[in-house]
């Protein structure tokens, strides 16, 4: 098996901060192939399509009969780092999985090149590939009990738990064994693995994160959403069901569920912010999802005002049916910059200081003079928010008015989103009026749980006593206990809030 390891990039983070650091980040995507030809081409699109779900780095491990495993690990875009005729050449085989990260759990912050995943080990029966989606809420735990019984970790991630769990495994097939490790994790995951002749997906009991399976020619694939098969044509079968493992062979697909069945709760998140717009997610389309999230929200907080605005990107579809439903002009009152990025590499002090001007520019000749509402995904530290707003007002509108397409984030998720400390959740510390005070607007309005429940095909709303998604950075209601952060002084919802 061959491993790239580059030094990594010193690329400056400053550029993707001032807007970026002020939403939610999914932890990763992970992508899987097997049954065509030059597998890595097709992992390397598949992940081109996921990189909304992790920016900080990708890998990709193939397998073919003459040259054993292959892997190649580099921090960057995919499209800067798995385009060159050079590096798919190190990766030959008929069967590939791929990841692409940003790291919440490990080297935050400092990631080292054996932080990439996939994971790869050698078992008695062969070797096996692992890449993760979610966050392993145990595993500090997991990770003291197996280094005190001889296991050596090479990262700081979660997710290599479930490699030293599969080596310690007495199962006599690597399927089993990723079975019986899978069995000691708490917490969430999506985990697409792989052996010299077998393609697996594997989704947790409460299929918090997404996974589907689709059919490309006579292979099969499995992927984090559906735009990641139609990038490469592919047939979308359906999704993984939550507590499901497929094995996929060139004979077809075994279907397990190796788990002790619980009640789904996927993440209601993913409807909001998370999966790509032109995805299907639940069988339905998060794009018109995200319309009825914004015709619910002008139904629940209407507001006189001239235009219906989005804070590009994600607020976009929200805002069109905000405006729909509302009767008010929608207009494009600000342009984000594609293009902002490497260009500056030694900014200086007041460039830096420019913040969101370099990623967001305001159309002033539509602004002028207008009330104008923003409609935005979600409100994290707010700091975004206000910097937003001043410009809106520095091109001239009268009025700006925020309508936020979630509840307010009020709680941290520890189920593979990059989540600040609960005390800088502004939703955390804040009412809606003292936020609305905060970020100095005219009015400020969140839509409520219940409107997002039935924005998201819940037509009675959210079932207090079994709720339908998980929601616990609106509702502070964790589906699965976190073990680790409760051990480090995390403080559970109590009955008062």
């Amino acid at each position: 098996m061959t491993d790239q390891l580059p030094q990594a990039d010193a690329e400056a983070s400053w550029y993707s901060t001032p807007f970026d650091d002020d939403k939610l980040h999914e932890e990763c995507g992970v992508f899987g192939i097997q049954g065509v030809h030059d597998a890595a081409n097709f992992v390397a699109l598949g992940l081109h399509a996921l990189q909304h779900r992790g920016q900080e780095a990708g890998g990709i491990v193939t397998h073919d009969p003459v040259h054993g495993f292959n892997s190649v690990r580099r921090f960057g875009y995919v499209r800067d780092q798995f385009t060159s005729q050079a590096i798919m050449d190190q990766l030959p085989g008929p069967i590939g999985i791929g990841h692409v990260r940003y790291s919440t759990a490990g080297s935050k912050g400092n990631t080292a090149i054996r932080d990439v995943q996939p994971f790869f080990g050698e078992f008695s029966m062969g070797g096996a590939a692992i890449a993760h989606n979610g966050n392993i809420t145990n595993a500090v735990q997991l990770r003291r009990e197996l280094i005190e019984r001889g296991s050596i970790f090479q990262s700081s991630s979660d997710s290599e738990c479930i490699i030293h769990l599969m080596a310690r495994s007495l199962q006599k097939s690597i399927p089993d064994r990723m079975e019986d490790a899978l069995r000691r994790v708490e917490g969430a995951f999506s985990v697409v693995a792989m052996t010299r002749t077998k393609l697996i997906g594997v989704r947790d009991p409460l299929g918090v994160r997404p996974l589907v399976l689709g059919r490309f020619g006579d292979g099969h694939v499995l992927a984090s959403e559906t735009c990641a098969l139609d990038i490469i044509g592919a047939e979308f079968i359906r999704e993984v069901h939550p507590g499901e493992m497929v094995v996929i062979t060139d004979t077809g697909i075994d279907s397990r569920y190796p788990f002790r069945p619980q009640r789904p709760r996927s993440c209601i998140f993913e409807h909001v912010y998370f999966s790509r717009p032109d995805s299907i997610l639940g069988g339905r389309s998060v794009y018109e999802t995200r319309e009825a999230i914004g015709r619910e929200l002008a139904r629940e907080a209407p507001v006189d005002a001239d235009l219906v605005c989005p804070v590009p990107d994600s607020g976009t579809p929200a805002a069109i049916g905000f405006a729909a439903a509302s009767g008010i002009p929608y207009g494009m009152g600000i342009i984000r910059n594609s293009y902002m990025g490497r260009t500056f590499i030694e900014p200086s002090e007041h460039i830096r200081n420019m913040g969101v001007r370099l990623k967001l520019n305001v159309n002033r000749a539509l602004i002028q003079g207008k009330r104008v509402i923003l409609v935005d995904d979600s409100v994290v530290r707010g700091t975004t928010s206000r910097k937003i707003k001043d410009m809106i007002l520095d091109a001239g509108a009268a009025e700006v008015h925020f309508r936020i397409a979630s509840p307010p984030t009020a709680w941290p998720c520890f189920y593979g989103v990059d989540t600040p400390q609960r005390e800088k959740l502004l939703a955390a510390t804040m009412s809606e009026d003292e936020m609305r005070d905060h970020l100095k607007v005219d009015s400020l309005k969140f839509i409520s749980l219940q409107g997002l429940y039935r924005a998201v095909g819940e037509a009675e709303g959210r079932d207090p006593e079994h709720p339908q998604y998980c929601d616990a950075c609106f509702s502070g209601e964790y589906p699965v206990i976190p073990t680790d952060q409760i051990e480090a002084g995390f403080e559970m919802k109590t009955a008062a809030e």
